[in-house]
């Protein structure tokens, strides 16, 4: 079946990866900046693809640094490039976020090259391709055809930044070197954590069964399920027809309003606010808070990413939003991700 180089193995979509890879029959070594998520890992592979974590193999190599990398590449097949440095809040310094994903991109491509990798399978964002298109109203549906124009951007966005130049470097050192690339595009990434290291698009969902959102911007989202991101690669590597494609993995279009009448079916105990906050505050905000200046370019408009090919690809329906939504509550509620509610006090 081959070996198959994933990067990142501490991650949330690459845990999941690593488990499906390992199930189909294929060998896998995974990258680490440090042994202390090591652990870690492997209890949760083990928790996923039972009997199977101990078939992994660990090594470090940073997506900043050479060392390591070559010796990764050793036997190598294919690789799936899902490392990404992902914040919670927009950062005073780009290039904290910027810098390991065009330069850790580019060294990923070089070491695989000077081993004879050819094929490689990366894991992009909607960010890459919905953004800087002078859509601030209303309706609009993208495609893999769109591509993300930064200088037209109103607002700056670190993470669409990083993931766009990335893979706009992907594609040209693919094109020159001769290598096999395909591109997968989630959008927020929810579905079942396995540990408490899980995606921060969870924070959607937490936010809203602790109470810790009090009001919701009016924004929507692209959510994708971590399954069929996971399960999206793997079909990538066994259909050869991908090579050279992007595909977005998208379900339809669900409101941050949607998201909270999902939770609040399941859980009518939790403190899941109904209240919205209106486009002018969200406006006034942005120079004061990290976190509204990763959403500001999503105010007052829609945008639905027409993930059908993607569907093609995977040779299935995507799991549903109400699915992935619950599914994260679920997991996010076992692991205690989600904050205690206070005590009631005594009648």
């Amino acid at each position: 079946m081959g070996k198959i180089l994933v990067t990142g193995a501490s991650g949330f979509v690459a845990k999941h990866l690593i488990s499906q890879l390992l199930e189909a029959g294929y060998e896998v070594r995974g990258t680490v900046r440090g042994q202390a998520k090591v652990p870690g890992i492997w209890a949760a592979v083990d928790a996923l693809a039972p009997g199977m974590a101990g078939q992994l193999e660990l090594v470090e190599a940073d997506l900043l640094g050479d060392r390591g990398w070559a010796e990764a590449m050793v036997g190598v097949d294919a690789v799936m490039h899902v490392a990404a440095a992902i914040l919670g809040v927009e950062p005073k310094d780009p290039d904290i976020v910027v810098r390991p994903a065009v330069e850790g991109t580019e060294r990923v491509l070089r070491f695989a090259h000077a081993a004879g990798v050819k094929r490689v399978i990366m894991t992009s964002s909607i960010a890459t391709v919905g953004y800087g298109h002078g859509h601030v109203s209303g309706k609009r549906i993208y495609t893999e055809a769109h591509f993300t124009d930064l200088a037209a951007m109103r607002h700056s966005w670190s993470y669409c930044m990083g993931k766009t130049k990335a893979e706009r470097a992907a594609w040209a050192f693919a094109e020159v070197n001769g290598m096999e690339l395909t591109t997968i595009h989630p959008g927020a990434i929810l579905g079942p954590a396995i540990d408490p290291e899980a995606s921060i698009s969870l924070g959607m969902v937490t936010g809203l069964l602790d109470g810790s959102t009090p009001a919701m911007p009016r924004i929507g989202f692209a959510i994708s399920d971590v399954r069929d991101v996971a399960a999206m690669h793997l079909a990538a590597l066994q259909k050869p027809e991908s090579i050279g494609q992007r595909y977005l993995c998208t379900s339809p279009f669900t409101r941050y309003d949607e998201v909270a009448a999902i939770l609040r079916s399941a859980y009518s105990d939790r403190p899941i606010t109904v209240k919205s906050v209106p486009d002018w505050i969200i406006r006034l905000m942005v120079p004061f808070n990290g976190t509204i200046r990763q959403i500001i370019n999503d105010i007052g408009n829609e945008k639905h990413f027409d993930g059908s090919k993607g569907e093609r690809l995977l040779g299935r329906p995507y799991r549903t939003p109400e699915e992935a939504v619950l599914s994260a509550a679920e997991s996010a509620l076992r692991f205690h991700i989600v904050k205690s509610l206070p005590a009631k006090p005594a009648s």
